[in-house]
């Protein structure tokens, strides 16, 4: 029970002193108070005497703009939203006794009628018009905005209208229409596949209508493209009936055998996406799309996201009226997951920001088999809005037509003010959380209330021949034709072969190879010309002469400039390079994490921050007049929640650099969900195709357990069939033509790349610009210091342990030992490790080296691919910890490495 203290004199003496406010400046109030204390004035003025306008009577002005904005606050606490439950009580009430007021004022005239815009008027049709804005199918929340534009905007909107629209009798048949085929088509199905999961709609059917209406609504305010994101429930009905997915293709899904030849394993009906071009009443062609999602709920919310503001910033140059996101949650999921929270919080920041969200809660009060009061903690599923100070309306779902005024206005809302707006649809779940599930075991209440509750269809038609717009007969009519034409489409289902996944993101992705077909071992030109390489060096160690930069950007520039006269090129110099020869050739590049501008260990500064201000340079955004736009953002700290937008991101524009950065490479463990739901698995599941790389920081330099490892062994463990690349490398050039190969191959699958710490400043790890020009990526890096008639033992390693292992050698005079570096371990390049092999003949020993403990890393990936190699292991002990917290204990485990392949009784 929520706790209010008793309106009293405080807030009167606050009205007070805006009416003194008012007498010595009315510009200083705001407009909707300016407008009333002129009315007060007015009829004060009109009064002949004192004695006809007592002090009582200016005390009741005020306790009726009080009531007035008790109803603006906490109206939503008394409304008739609920169609299956009686209302939690809340005390105090919005009775009139509660702010000072008597039964006598009812029939009493007062000037706060003005407040509401309904001039001077009764009490008792003030209240009327409080309770029919605020208190009937609508509940708003919204007094805590602290914008008084959009406050008085609101206010306007609602009051104006009572929160209402009147509708024609041919808009309300189209309604119905819809409200048939939402109805019809949950009852199709239950009565065909029984028993059968679907997820289905029933007691949210409203839902389909308010689509209709957002859809219509918003072309009308100059929107071409919806990025939709819902989880499972009403799925199906959305595919349908929004999306205009053909019915058959549906059916077959629930009884198909096989699919077409080009997806491996497939998915459930329920989780699969769609894109339409549908068009308006108005003859607009509006895009639609509906982000195909897993079973973790609100994890497409963050896709949805990236998706739109990518297509926000390739297709509408930053016009956010054009593309708007609709993230569709259930009630137990958006009070309970914390991905949630990460989407909300970047939805105003200047990376992210989508121009706002309509989130649709279909709140169906049982989140899994848990009562609501058990789901959360907060009043309301979605006061996760208040984060951001966002408007929530809460409607009865059984009212479609206050459902319908309601999306429009937040559509309204949206386009106007760029931010997010929330609709809590309360509604309930005819059946449990699946079909086969018997939700009396815990709600038998509930559920003796819902099995008596009519649908929303039958309320609505109900409605309808009271109005006299249809008859009973029209009704059934309209009703069995619909089912006779689902019977049609059947029919037509069963002549379908074979399972059809239609594409998602057609002609974005019509000119890229599914990665199943690509041969991996073909060289792709990634060269770039060292005239070229010298121009864009110059604008990367170029800052603007007009502006001022402290001491330690200029020594940055200085020892850049000085990499390129010395062809000696570090880390981040080579990794620029490849960023600005693909922006000239026009490809975006975006680059967001948490550290993501200066890079997590200061290396590759892409930004400079002007002295004594907060403007940046961005060098990056300056290498050419027909450059392509470079982004780099700093994030917000949240891993799950940026993955996903970034996966989003990068889903909706395959020509362009995508990139993810963690600030640790353990930081992924906060993700696993994009990886394992979309990165690892979208293109088997779904026949999607995404070119997202994430920069994971990975080393054993003696930091502990939690930053030394970015879970080498977890990628590996999900590698199947060419589902993405997995690179370890171990030099610039080869971060350099790794990233162009990832553009300009005629593929798109995700590249996990896992990046250096300490390598970054390693004197020994550097390249020169004929690198650059000549060459390419290099899967594996042989060793070219021994002579292959000298080698005894073949060494291969991945990453940091690379240069211990050539230290080491060097240390001990070793001439028979030959380090080999497999830089691509997935798809892992077998024939070229068996050429390697080939070549050292006379080896007699074959050792994979790893850093990690012998239980992770690639040790057991290579294992299982390369058991035709005898393969020592040279590694840490196993261990349930990545690393151990001790300097001491990480250099003892790494002697012991050494020993076991440069030993005094290895070497004898």
């Amino acid at each position: 029970m929520d706790n209010y203290s008793q309106v009293g004199n405080q807030e009167i003496a606050a009205v007070d002193e805006l009416y003194q406010d008012y007498l010595r400046d009315p510009e200083s109030i705001d407009e909707s108070w300016r407008h009333f204390f002129k009315g007060f004035e007015l009829a004060r003025k009109n009064y002949q005497s004192k004695s006809e306008f007592s002090g009582s009577d200016i005390d009741k002005e005020f306790a009726i703009l009080n009531l007035i904005h008790g109803y603006r606050q906490r109206g939503h606490l008394f409304t008739k939203t609920n169609p299956v439950r009686a209302r939690r009580k809340y005390k105090p009430t919005l009775d009139i006794e509660n702010f000072g007021l008597e039964k006598s004022d009812l029939e009493k005239v007062f000037q706060a009628g003005n407040s509401i815009g309904i001039g001077p008027a009764k009490l008792k049709d003030i209240v009327a018009h409080l309770e029919a804005t605020y208190c009937n199918s609508i509940g708003v929340e919204y007094m805590y905005i602290r914008h008084p534009e959009i406050v008085d905007w609101m206010q306007h909107k609602m009051e104006s209208s009572k929160n209402s629209q009147p509708f024609t009798d041919e808009k309300r048949k189209h309604i119905f229409y819809h409200l048939k085929v939402a109805v019809g088509f949950e009852s199709y199905i239950h009565k065909k596949f029984v028993g059968q999961k679907r997820f289905s709609l029933e007691g949210a059917e409203s839902l389909i209508p308010a689509l209709d209406a957002v859809i219509e609504h918003g072309a009308d305010l100059g929107i071409s493209e919806f990025v939709v994101g819902m989880a499972h429930r009403g799925r199906l009905n959305v595919l349908s009936n929004i999306m205009k997915k053909p019915y058959q293709n549906i059916f077959k899904e629930f009884y198909g055998t096989e699919y077409e030849e080009d997806i491996m394993m497939g998915d459930v009906k329920y989780h699969l996406g769609f894109e339409n071009i549908i068009q308006t009443d108005a003859g607009k062609d509006v895009k639609l799309s509906l982000v195909p999602n897993p079973s973790h709920l609100e994890t497409v919310a963050a896709l949805v996201q990236g998706m739109s503001r990518s297509r926000i910033d390739e297709l509408y140059n930053r016009d956010y009226s054009k593309v708007a996101p609709i993230v569709i949650h259930g009630d137990a999921a958006i009070a309970a997951q914390g991905i949630v929270y990460e989407v909300t919080q970047m939805s105003q920041l200047k990376g992210y920001k989508t121009g706002g969200s309509i989130h649709l809660v279909i709140n169906n009060q049982v989140g899994f088999t848990t009562n609501y009061l058990d789901a959360r903690s907060s009043t309301y599923s979605t006061d996760v809005a208040k984060v951001t100070r966002s408007p929530v309306f809460h409607v009865n779902g059984d009212d479609v037509e206050a459902l319908i005024y309601t999306i429009k206005l937040a559509m309204e809302y949206r386009q106007k003010f760029n931010s997010d707006v929330f609709i809590d649809i309360l509604c309930y779940r005819k059946y449990g959380h699946n079909e086969g599930d018997e939700p009396r075991f815990t709600q038998p209440l509930l559920y003796k209330a819902i099995a008596k509750h009519k649908n929303p269809r039958d309320i609505y038609a109900e409605k309808l021949v009271a109005l006299g717009i249809m008859t009973k007969e029209q009704v059934n009519e309209e009703v069995v034709a619909f089912d006779n034409y689902l019977d049609d489409m059947y029919h037509e289902s069963e002549k379908i072969e074979k399972l059809k996944i239609k594409k998602f993101l057609v002609h974005e992705y019509e000119k890229y190879r599914k990665p199943g077909k690509i041969d991996f071992s073909q060289r792709i030109d990634t060269k770039v010309d060292l005239d070229t390489l010298h121009q864009l060096g110059e604008k990367l160690t170029t800052l603007p002469t007009d502006k001022v930069f402290f001491n330690k950007v200029n020594r940055i520039i200085s020892d850049r400039k000085m990499m390129l006269s010395d062809n000696k090129l570090d880390w981040a110099m080579a990794e620029l390079l490849a960023y600005a020869s693909l922006l000239a050739e026009g490809h975006r590049v975006r680059l967001s994490g948490q550290d993501c501008e200066r890079g997590t260990f200061a290396h590759r500064h892409a930004a400079f921050v002007v002295e004594d201000m907060d403007e940046k340079y961005f060098p990056l955004k300056n290498i050419a007049e027909t450059q392509a736009p470079f982004h780099v953002y700093n994030s917000h700290l949240s891993e799950y929640g940026v993955m996903g937008f970034e996966y989003g991101y990068a889903m909706a524009q395959p020509n362009a650099l995508t990139v993810w950065e963690a600030q640790f490479g353990d930081f992924t463990n906060v993700a696993q969900v994009i990886i394992d739901q979309y990165i690892t698995s979208a293109e088997e599941k779904w026949g999607l195709m995404n070119n997202l790389a994430l920069f994971l920081p990975h080393g054993y330099e003696g930091q502990g357990p939690e930053h030394s490892s970015a879970r080498l062994e977890r990628f590996l463990t999900l590698a199947a069939n060419n589902n993405m690349q997995v690179i370890v490398p171990t030099t610039p050039d080869n971060l350099f033509h790794l990233l162009r190969r990832h553009i300009h191959w005629q593929t798109r699958m995700p590249l996990i790349v896992f990046t250096p710490k300490s390598l970054l400043r390693h004197p020994m790890v550097s390249c020169t610009l004929n690198d650059l020009a000549e060459g390419g990526f290099r899967e594996i890096i042989d060793d070219v210091m021994v002579k292959p008639a000298q080698v005894r033992q073949v060494v291969f390693t991945a990453g940091r342990l690379y240069y211990d292992l050539v230290k080491k050698r060097n240390d001990v005079g070793d001439n028979t030992t030959a380090i080999v570096r497999i830089e691509q371990l997935y798809p892992l390049p077998t024939d070229q490790i068996d050429a390697v092999l080939d070549k050292y003949k006379k080896a007699t020993r074959v050792i994979w080296a790893q850093d990690e403990p012998e239980n992770m890393g690639a040790w057991p990936f290579l294992q299982r691919k390369l058991r035709h190699i005898q393969f020592e292991l040279a590694a840490r002990p196993e261990s349930g910890t990545p690393a151990g917290g001790l300097m001491k204990q990480h250099n003892l485990r790494l002697e012991k490495i050494m020993n076991k392949i440069f030993g005094e009784e290895v070497l004898a």
